[in-house]
């Protein structure tokens, strides 16, 4: 089962495998400094919250990673 938490998990490893830590992930993906940041992967209200797909298009792009590789981290 794909869950938020294997996605979160995926994206850890290609931060890892770049180099770079997730704000630098981030800001190189064109996102803000904290939105990779475990604190910002629960919600307010206690539910885990997903990377958003076009996030996520970024960061595959950025890292020049496919989605089928991606899929494989997770």
């Amino acid at each position: 089962m794909i869950t938020e938490k294997k996605f979160w998990i995926g994206i850890d490893t290609l931060a890892e495998r770049e180099g770079l830590s997730l704000s630098a992930l981030g800001l190189k993906a064109g996102l803000d400094s904290t939105y990779l940041n475990p604190s910002k992967r629960i919600t307010k209200e206690g539910k885990a919250r997903w990377p958003s797909t076009s996030s996520l298009a970024k960061i595959l792009n950025c890292t020049g990673t496919s989605l089928t590789e991606f899929v494989q981290l997770i």
